[in-house]
């Protein structure tokens, strides 16, 4: 399945030569699944059939959490899966180029490297169109892919929920999530893609058997509903006390022009949305994300944290690619100067 080792090195490379400083030198940040190429349109509000160019980015939320973690100063690395093809080789040269370890990524002579398409249509509509079939490198990740010390010795290690919707890649989840012993900002994206699922039943039910291997789980309110099997709409409050229930050790859900909330089972901050211009908000929760393992990692408050990933999050909002769009450090502190230092709800 992999391509073999060679010295191109756009192929994978030997275990040994790849991660040989783990022990020593820990990444902060490495995030694990779907990965591919963002073709956008060029001209926004307009269906795929009436766009006449596009322009494509790196792409796949746990790429793009990494590339925003990177933006921010922080050593990344990605696990994912590439086609051994143009695509592939794109994946590799723009995250390297962002500043993400690429040596965890393995290339999959069977698979293309995926594509997906959107429609943007400011400021609340961006339908979106996933072509990973019939496998995506991602998903043939298997356990013995895995470079498992490193995985457990990294600062923060990131999966998304789409990781658990097959096999190998479901097993490979569960052989990193064994590895880390639930250590301290182990977080899961609850990234649901229904096109990317079987039912909604089965993604509660894998959902929920990782969340008691995790430290922090990331959500949207039906991101939410969905890992915790509830029939109907979920509020807030009870999303956040139902996953700290789940085993949880921080809950964020995530309210889009709401803000977002953020609990733990002595503290709960509620962190208003910063003011933007929507272009494209498929990013903006990657954006909190890498923005969220930042301020995670330098320890700072929960407010203080929530406030500059909300911050982090609208500025991708505002731009028209994803990876791209991932701001710096001194992007986000200027967007929550101007909108003002006191940045908590009460």
């Amino acid at each position: 399945m992999n391509a073999p080792d060679r010295a191109d090195p756009n192929v994978q490379q030997p275990r040994a030569a790849r991660r040989q400083d783990a022990a020593t030198a820990p990444l902060d940040v490495i995030t694990m699944g779907r990965s591919g190429v963002d073709i956008y349109p060029a001209q926004v509000g307009r269906h795929l059939e009436d766009v006449d160019s596009f322009v494509k980015f790196v792409g796949g939320s746990p790429t793009n959490v990494a590339v925003a973690a990177a933006r921010l100063g922080r050593r990344v690395a990605l696990v994912t899966g590439v086609g051994n093809d143009p695509f592939g080789r794109y994946v590799r040269r723009e995250l390297t180029g962002f500043g993400v370890d690429t040596s965890m990524i393995v290339t999959v002579d069977t698979a293309p490297t995926p594509v997906t398409f959107c429609e943007i249509f400011p400021p609340d509509d961006f339908p979106i169109y996933f072509h990973r079939h019939p496998a995506a490198p991602d998903l043939q990740i298997r356990p013995e892919d895995l470079d498992l010390p490193a995985v457990a010795a990294a600062g923060v290690f990131w999966i998304s929920v789409t990781g658990l919707s097959a096999q190998p890649s479901r097993s490979a989840h569960h052989a990193a999530l064994r590895a880390r012993g639930r250590a301290r900002f182990t977080v899961l994206d609850l990234d649901y893609r229904p096109t990317l699922w079987t039912s909604e039943t089965d993604a509660s039910a894998e959902v929920q058997a990782v969340l008691p291997q995790v430290d922090v789980a990331v959500g949207n309110l039906e991101e939410c509903r969905v890992a915790l099997g509830s029939a109907g709409p979920v509020d807030p409050d009870d999303a956040a006390d139902r996953l700290l229930a789940a085993g949880v050790s921080l809950a964020v859900v995530k309210q889009g022009p709401a803000g977002v909330l953020a609990a733990t089972t002595g503290e709960r901050v509620r962190v208003p949305a910063f003011p933007v211009d929507v272009v494209n908000g498929l990013g903006a929760g990657d954006g909190f994300g890498g923005a969220l393992c930042h301020g995670l990692l330098a320890g700072w408050p929960l407010d203080e944290v929530m406030s500059f990933a909300g911050a982090a999050g609208a500025i991708v909002a505002g731009r028209l690619g994803c990876s791209v769009a991932m701001p710096t450090a001194d992007e986000v502190a200027a967007i929550r100067a101007a909108a003002g230092k006191a940045r908590v709800a009460p």
